[in-house]
């Protein structure tokens, strides 16, 4: 009787004050886009520091998001069997953790090792932050959806930034120690805002059931093998790691249609085709997105001579705007539902595709950030018209698995499109492959569109 008090006081004190609620989920989930971003512009400092090639250095990049992507849905199973809390307070632990150790790294090989922790902390905060989410704003979650979109979009966007000031102020030991003031923050807020969980396993056969093992283990090694084997494709093709990806899905698949309580329900993506898509969908926006966002820096720099520090500014076009539109795109969303504001955004990431054709050596400024602009209104579109689709469609008692997965597919978006812009720009760049890039993202955005067009009409309940 007293628990049972004692979660329902803790539930009136987060809907009493939805704001520092959002603001507590929303510091926790910067984590993992702040610290994926700002790794990106210490990579030279730390070649210098460990005697370190380009290709070994930029593990510490491949390596975070590998991790990520196979951490995020693993930790929203767990946020779904233990509670979002529990999984919440643990990652910010590991963040900790990581951050206090790495600046003390006696290797490269320990900071990798540290940096794994990192990715496993920060990526367990998303699905269970998520969850949070999806069971506490019944009313108002779309809006609520935009507030976490400005928290995560404003960290990937000035990460970099922040990076650079750091490297100059304390060294590359610095972009860990930067954490700390954001988890003690958050932590002490998440230990007085969040809700008691309410899970409970028992009566269902213990924990190491329910989580399922082995599909967690075939999931991961599908998802190594796979992408190492996508990664040579630009090089000499390892096809024994793509052989072992492919027999790894099949008995992935297998597995998780035999027993009773799957790591991910296969038969939920067969039944409901509307999370499939949303799931293909925010794949191949990241796709778009992420060769905008590595091709344009290329174009700037090494076509055009403009600084880093130009590129930048420039590149902030696409973030900055994202973080305007997100909560206009929350307010329309609670009116309409996701579909037509994803409809709209599709003519946006159209229009911005269609337009790179028109850049060449002589293209002024104007219309470059014009058409920058065109993709960072779709991406805020996009970011909480997804995510709020997603919610719309994923069951509650599955929701951070789903939510886990959904980043999933970011992170597949975000390194199919180095691959793919790899083999479209081999070993330089030229107008012309900018515009068949060009081309090539209008016709996926035209895909896009076709995927916005085929959501339910319904609206945000």
């Amino acid at each position: 009787m007293q628990e049972t008090q004692t979660i329902d006081r803790k539930e009136e004190q987060a809907m009493k004050h939805p704001k520092l609620l959002l603001t507590t989920i929303g510091l926790g989930i910067l984590l993992n886009p702040l610290n994926s971003s700002m790794i990106a512009v210490a990579i030279s400092r730390l070649q210098e520091t460990f005697d370190l090639g380009f290709a070994t250095a930029s593990w510490l990049i491949s390596a975070y998001y590998l991790a990520s992507a196979i951490t995020m849905p693993v930790m929203g199973k767990l946020s779904d069997i233990f509670g979002q809390k529990k999984v919440f307070l643990t990652g910010m632990t590991l963040v900790v953790l990581s951050s206090t150790m790495a600046p003390f790294s006696p290797t490269f090989g320990w900071l990798i090792v540290f940096r794994l922790i990192q990715a496993v902390g920060s990526g367990s905060i998303y699905p269970a932050g998520m969850a949070i989410v999806r069971k506490y704003f019944n009313e108002g979650r779309a809006r609520a959806l935009a507030v976490i979109t400005v928290f995560s979009s404003t960290a990937a966007a000035f990460g970099p930034s922040i990076g650079g000031f750091l490297l100059e102020w304390g060294d590359w030991s610095a972009i860990f120690l930067i954490n700390f003031p954001v988890i003690v923050v958050g932590f002490f807020l998440a230990l007085w805002m969040l809700p008691k969980d309410e899970t409970s396993i028992r009566g269902h056969g213990g924990w190491v059931k329910l989580l399922d093992i082995p599909g967690i283990f075939t999931f991961g090694a599908a998802i190594v093998f796979g992408l190492f084997f996508l990664l040579s494709i630009k090089g000499t093709m390892i096809w024994w790691s793509g052989a072992v990806a492919l027999l790894s899905i099949i008995v992935f698949i297998l597995r998780e249609r035999r027993t009773e309580k799957p790591f991910i329900d296969l038969d939920l993506f067969a039944e409901n085709h509307t999370l499939t898509w949303v799931h293909i969908q925010y794949i191949v926006v990241n796709i778009i997105y992420y060769s905008t966002f590595f091709a344009v820096p290329l174009y700037l720099q090494d076509l055009r001579g403009f600084s880093s520090r130009t590129t930048g500014l420039l590149m902030l076009c696409i973030a900055g705007w994202s973080m305007v539109i997100s909560p206009l795109a929350g307010r329309w969303i609670e009116r309409s539902g996701s579909r037509p504001p994803l409809l709209f955004s599709s003519l946006f990431l159209m229009s911005g595709s269609i337009l790179y054709v028109t850049w060449d050596l002589d293209t002024p400024i104007w219309w470059v950030t014009i058409v920058l602009c065109l993709v960072g209104i779709s991406n805020g579109f996009n970011n909480v018209g997804l995510q709020n689709a997603l919610f719309e469609n994923a069951p509650v008692s599955v929701i951070g698995t789903a939510a886990g997965l959904f980043m999933t597919a970011r992170f597949f978006g975000t390194i199919l499109s180095t691959l793919m812009l790899g083999l479209l720009f081999g070993d330089q760049i030229n107008v012309g492959e900018i515009e068949s890039l060009g081309f090539l993202l209008a016709a996926l955005s035209v895909f896009v569109l076709w995927m916005s067009w085929r959501l339910p009409r319904q609206n945000q309940p």
